[in-house]
This record gives structure tokens, sequence and C-alpha cells, in this order.
């Protein structure tokens, strides 16, 4: 079978810097991938080529066998790949609860909505303790739940993750990190981009580590996690 998602020497251009060089990667259905690297890498540059934000001059990125390249990044989200940015992007001067519907918007089954819904305030009980608070006025960590939780509401197949832990206390990130275990349960499938390398390698099933704009390594999570070459340059080790 097809992986849910593959990307082929993709090769995206800002200006005269090349900052993808060429990668190929893929996503089975159900599984955690990782992207870690130095900042610069090209970690972000391929999540916004793969949702349609950023443009390659060449390579394919196919989803459940479909290209991607050419369709707008609104479309592609219809098709069940829904993006979590960095930075969260929440709508600062909307509810918590619009926040979460604005996630659903594509959608037109009301039930299966609601069912999401109810199921993201039992992921996420601070956003329905906080359901009619602004959103501008939640801490960071809140937000980044938010972000999440309004992914959840696309009702899609696979969840791309930009630094969700960016900015966010120790106790925080292990939560966050919780709940991407959660959605692995669930059966969601996560592309993960993430600074805190050790983890995002304990969540995931796979990595690649990516350096100026290539791949210099891949391989199952538990076995980088030991490479001595990945310790010293990623972990602290």
């Amino acid at each position: 079978m097809a992986p849910l998602l593959q990307v082929n020497n993709l090769v995206v251009n800002y200006g005269m810097i090349r900052a993808l060089k060429g990668i190929s990667f893929t996503v089975e259905q159900g599984e955690i991938v990782s992207l870690i690297g130095a900042n610069g890498a090209g970690k972000t540059t391929t999540l916004h080529t793969i949702t349609g934000l950023l443009r390659p001059k060449s390579g394919s990125v196919l989803f459940k066998g479909e290209e991607l390249t050419s369709i707008p990044a609104h479309k592609i989200v219809t098709r069940g790949l829904v993006h979590v940015p960095e930075g969260r992007r929440i709508f600062q001067s909307l509810t918590v609860a619009e926040n979460l519907m604005m996630g659903s918007y594509t959608r037109k089954d009301k039930a299966a909505i609601a069912r999401d819904l109810e199921h993201v305030y039992e992921l996420f009980p601070r956003l329905k303790e906080r359901r009619t608070q602004l959103a501008g006025t939640l801490s960071g960590g809140e937000q980044q739940m938010l972000a999440m939780g309004r992914a959840l509401l696309c009702g899609g197949e696979m969840i791309v993750m930009d630094e969700p832990s960016m900015g966010l206390s120790p106790l925080l990130v292990s939560e966050v990190f919780e709940i991407i275990g959660e959605f692995r349960k669930e059966g969601k499938t996560v592309l993960l981009v993430e600074q805190n390398a050790k983890k995002a390698m304990s969540v995931s099933d796979r990595v690649y580590v990516l350096e100026t704009g290539s791949i210099a390594k891949e391989g199952r999570a538990e076995e980088l996690i030991n490479d001595e070459s990945i310790k010293k340059a990623y972990l602290g080790e």
C-alpha cells in the first residue's frame, strides 16, 4: 500500500537561495514522523510546501496518491491534511469556542462536528472551562492547545505540526506531547517539526534529520535517539 504522504525530490528556492535540495521522505498511515534539525535546516519550509503555502521549484508531494503542489492551501485542508502553524495563529478576538468552530468550516456533517467538539473538550478540559473567553487572553500553553483542538475539528486524517512546544514551560511541553501521543492512539497521522528533539523522538515512530536543505539521516526513533552524532548535535549529550 502506498504511504499516506509521499514527498519526492522536493526543491524549494527563496530567491537565489536553495532552501530544500531535493528531499524525499514518506509518512505511513497512523505514524508519527518527526523532522529535526538546526534552525535554517529547512524544516518549516518543508511543512509550508506540503500544505500549499509555498510552491516548489520541482518535485512532488502526494497525499493519498493525489499531487498537492498545484492545489491552493485552503483546498488542501479539505483533502484531510491539516496544518498547526508555528506561533499558533489563533483568532485573538474570537472566543475559544468560536476558534474551535473555525476549524470545522469546510465540514457539512453537524453531528460529526458536535462529536469532535465534545472530544476536544475531553482532551483539553481547560478549553471547555474557558470556552466563552477571548482566545487572546489565554496563556501560551492554552493557545497551543486551542490550535491543536482546532486542527482536530478540521476532521483531517493527517496533522502537520510546526514547533508545538515553542515558548512553553517544561510542564506544558510534556502535556502537549502527551496529547500528540493520544492522537496516535486515535489513528491520526502526524508529521512533526520540533526544536525539542528529545521530546519529538520520544513520541515518534520514525525521524528524518534535516541539515541545510538535505536529509542527512533517517531511521526508527528508538535507534536514532541512541546515535552518538544525534546525541551530540541535537540532544545536548
